[in-house]
């Protein structure tokens, strides 16, 4: 785990320090996207991703894989503060802009195949349902 001074990155967002709203913001910064960019990409309303990042609410489990995964940290992470995460903030590492880009663009392929993959065995049970009937 990446470590600076005598904090590491999972003390800094760890659950004394931080709730789960304040890593989702810090990871949506992190990955350089805004409220409204990441409302877009989970299909949620933008009031909705401001509730989870207020600490109102909480999303369902198929909205926090798809942002674990857009955001690029771990599910535990967001949940508890333990895991794969974000830098520690005071840490300048960052990427070029060309770099972050590809990076957003892969994570957003990995949502939608999920996605679909979730699609497919949907349908797949409805198929066997229907064809169980006849």
């Amino acid at each position: 785990m990446h470590q600076t001074g005598t904090e590491s990155t999972g003390d800094w967002y760890g659950p004394e320090s931080a709730t789960f709203g304040d890593r989702v913001a810090a990871a949506r910064e992190q990955a350089g996207m805004d409220q409204k960019k990441l409302a877009k990409r989970l299909g949620v309303k933008l009031k909705t991703l401001q509730d989870w990042e207020y600490d109102l609410s909480e999303p369902r489990a198929n909205k926090l894989s798809m942002m674990a995964g857009l955001l690029n940290v771990s599910i535990p992470w967001l949940l508890m503060g333990q895991g794969d995460g974000v830098e520690d903030p005071g840490d300048p590492a960052t990427l070029a802009p060309d770099i972050a880009d590809l990076l957003t663009e892969l994570r957003d392929l990995k949502v939608q195949i999920s996605g679909a993959a979730d699609r497919l065995g949907k349908m797949e049970k409805q198929l066997r349902l229907k064809l169980k009937g006849d």
